[in-house]
């Protein structure tokens, strides 16, 4: 059971998404609250994964198509889509109540924003058209400044709204890279792919996306959002993924990106 419930709630995806609120939370100029970081951590979590089992529910029938995702329960039948809504639902319940009485109303309303997004615009979208990435990325943006709303911040403050922004263009060479590993089992679910190139030769498109993801991150310490004695390690192991592009390694940029939001954590924590 322990492992179905893994694989329903997509646990890494879930932990990135608390640790990115965790970063937006850590980046305020404040002392930091125990109960607070525990609402931002633990309430953005608890949305991820009501989004990650809602999801599974909707998308059962391509997830039966690929490799990747057939041995998911809802999938192959040991979880049914009622018991996965049901299970959803009241994770985002929990989660609401988390964000709202321990954060903050605004990180909730921020937070049932995102996961619409994700489960009515996003997951609908994908089976129609490639420009869902992007669309979808907006909903990776959303839980820094949950964590930011917790500490006290205001949405529009620019050093919060430069690192949701980097944290929306790091989802886009994420998912592309996820899709040219997988591309054979998009295709035969018939998602629409992003163009992929050919063998591990990066597209021109892919190649910007990846080069501003760098340039805006590399903003952060010139911004003073990430301390200046950070700041040498932060920008060698960034352009690291630009020579990881060029010598055309797709393993290791993934590595690399998946290991991203880590990385902003450990470079804005006080």
């Amino acid at each position: 059971m322990t492992g179905r419930l893994l694989q329903l709630l997509r646990w890494r995806l879930t932990l990135m998404n608390g640790f990115a609120a965790l970063g937006g939370y850590l980046l305020y100029p404040a002392k930091a609250d125990a109960a607070q970081l525990l609402a931002a951590f633990g309430g953005t979590a608890l949305l991820a994964a009501a989004g990650s089992a809602a999801n599974q529910a909707l998308e059962r029938d391509i997830d039966r198509l690929m490799e990747r995702t057939r041995r998911r329960p809802v999938a192959r039948g040991s979880l049914t889509p009622e018991m996965a809504l049901a299970t959803g639902g009241l994770l985002a319940v929990l989660g609401l109540l988390w964000l709202g009485v321990l954060g903050s109303p605004g990180a909730a309303l921020l937070g049932i924003a995102a996961l619409l997004w994700y489960l009515v615009v996003y997951t609908p979208l994908k089976r129609r058209t490639s420009l869902a990435l992007p669309i979808g990325a907006v909903c990776g943006a959303v839980p820094p400044l949950m964590g930011w709303s917790i500490a006290g911040g205001l949405p529009g403050d620019h050093r919060i709204m430069l690192l949701a922004g980097v944290m929306y263009l790091w989802q886009i060479p994420h998912f592309w890279l996820l899709q040219r590993r997988h591309c054979s089992d998009y295709q035969s679910a018939g998602i629409p792919l992003c163009p992929i190139g050919s063998g591990s030769n990066p597209t021109p498109l892919l190649t910007l996306w990846i080069i501003a993801l760098v340039a805006a991150a590399m903003l952060l310490p010139v911004f003073g959002i990430i301390a200046p004695q950070r700041a040498a390690w932060y920008a060698v192991v960034l352009l690291s993924m630009i020579l990881m592009l060029a010598l055309r390694s797709d393993k290791l940029l993934f590595t690399s990106l998946n290991l991203f939001p880590l990385l902003i954590l450990l470079a804005v924590w006080p």
